[in-house]
């Protein structure tokens, strides 16, 4: 197996779990927590490629990393307020029981 292929397949897995997580739990934290591992795979997979890659010295890969980072920072950010807003309305932090959107 190649390093290149290791690190896909490592990504894969990451993936496959944060999918798994936002998809099937019903806690909104551990919603976003399987969004963040998401992002983190992709971001695997960017430095994974930008390193096997013809030209690494472009930085290329770096860059889309750090723009993937800030979008998750404001994503984890964001998901947090709107998850506090909403426990200090329902007191609760379960999706399935929140059903409306209005006050």
């Amino acid at each position: 197996m190649t390093p290149l292929a290791g690190y896909l397949l490592l990504s894969a897995l990451v993936f496959s779990v944060g999918l798994a997580g936002a998809l099937t739990r019903r806690n909104a934290i551990i919603v976003l927590i399987g969004i963040e591992l998401m992002l983190n795979a992709a971001n695997l997979n960017f430095i994974a490629f930008w390193r096997f890659s013809e030209q690494p010295e472009a930085l290329t890969g770096i860059l889309f990393v750090l723009f993937s980072i800030g979008v998750a920072a404001a994503e984890g950010g964001g998901g947090l307020a709107w998850v506090i807003a909403i426990y200090r309305h329902y007191r609760t932090a379960n999706v399935d029981e929140v059903n409306r959107l209005k006050g």
